[in-house]
């Protein structure tokens, strides 16, 4: 290591450098308040730690990690069962369930590394991967050696950063993209952006609205999101059992910790029919930014009500009377999110087997567990 740097790594936030926030606050999910939550209510499978870069005592860098033991998850997603999920859920188990990861894997996006702009990336990265370095040899000493080592979820240029000997074992890749919304400078209401719908897709917001017709939306407080606990977690789990693959399921108190420790900068979402709670959305505070977190349905409304189509208008119309700048709406339903003006934006990532002959096979084997998703990409807007 260069002379003068150092890590250290902490596995509970009372324990971070008092400077931390200063490094974080551009980025709530690198905020005491947000790892708060990690620390108390992250999914059972998940441990996560929190890394300090220094140069001499001076606080040069800040990532979050999280270990991931998949071999505890019961089911890696119930939407697909052709052979090749078969094989690759056998694999991730037998070869792949313990995964560390330098980033957040319940969030889209480059949330989970912050550096002093005065530092040079290239210099911060080197000391990251020893502190990575560091991890991996805790873990094993614990008798959980990760199978897998993810950098995750870096932008085209960002990822330049990474062209440094230590990461050379590690494989590029790029999965689903990252769909963000711009919300444009001429739209001062929802009303201007519906105005700049092309014919077809207003039509559509108009069909979506009439069907939803009879459902009441309602912002939910803390001891709403306590008094519906029980629904919420179940119109969540519909929802992500669905997903082709999952890598954790949140618990069930994991809005209410998420309310406690946000407060006003997590928005909780109500759809009720006839008083009873049939669907919600969540959305996060995060500067010039609008995040979209996790959301539950129940299937039956969905179809009739189109409820996800309408949660992501409602999305809109909040983010853009507010005055945000973006929408960050994640991965997953690449085509619906597009339909309304989201734009994919492809997010790559660092992987290594930490078993050097299996590693060799990670490049080859990778599109085969990792399909590309097909899918079409819409443009809703009038022509200027």
């Amino acid at each position: 290591m260069e002379s003068g740097f150092s890590f250290k790594i902490y596995d509970k936030i009372q324990y971070l450098p008092e400077e931390w926030d200063h490094l974080a606050r551009k980025n709530i999910f690198l905020s005491r308040s947000y790892l708060k939550i990690l620390e108390t209510a992250a999914p059972e499978n998940m441990s996560c730690r929190f890394i300090a870069l220094f140069h001499q005592k001076e606080l040069i860098g800040i990532a979050v990690s999280q270990f991931l033991d998949l071999s505890q998850i019961p089911s890696f997603g119930e939407r697909d069962h052709c052979l090749r999920t078969k094989i690759r859920n056998f694999v991730f188990k037998r070869f792949g369930s313990r995964v560390l990861i330098i980033g957040n894997n319940m969030l889209t996006g480059q949330n989970g590394i912050a550096f002093n702009k005065h530092i040079s990336k290239k210099t911060a990265l080197s000391v990251l991967k020893k502190a990575t370095n560091a991890l991996e040899h805790y873990y094993q000493k614990q008798g959980k050696q990760p199978h897998l080592t993810i950098f995750k979820d870096f932008s085209g240029s960002q990822i330049q950063h990474f062209e440094l000997p230590e990461f050379s074992s590690f494989y590029r890749f790029s999965t689903q993209p990252n769909m963000i919304f711009d919300i444009r400078d001429s739209w001062h209401s929802f009303d201007d952006y519906l105005a700049n719908l092309n014919k077809k897709y207003r039509d559509h917001y108009k069909r979506a609205r009439k069907k939803a017709s009879g459902l009441h939306k309602q912002k939910m407080s803390l001891e709403e999101i306590q008094k519906h606990q029980e629904r919420i977690h179940e119109l969540y789990m519909n929802v992500a059992q669905k997903a082709p693959f999952n890598t954790f399921y949140l618990g069930e108190n994991h809005f209410e910790i998420f309310k406690k420790n946000l407060k006003d900068h997590f928005l909780f979402y109500g759809y009720f029919h006839n008083n009873e709670l049939i669907g919600f959305n969540t959305l996060i505070k995060n500067g010039v930014d609008i995040d979209t977190y996790f959301l539950g349905y129940d299937e039956k409304y969905q179809k009739e009500t189109l409820l996800y189509l309408n949660m992501l208008y409602d999305m809109i119309g909040y983010s853009v009377n507010k005055k945000y700048k973006r929408i960050i709406f994640a991965r997953t339903a690449l085509e619906i999110k597009s339909s309304v003006g989201a734009k994919a934006v492809d997010m790559y990532g660092l992987i290594r087997h930490n078993n050097p002959f299996l590693n060799l096979f990670v490049a080859k084997t990778f599109h085969y567990f990792e399909p590309k998703l097909e899918w079409q990409e819409r443009n809703p807007f009038k022509e200027n």
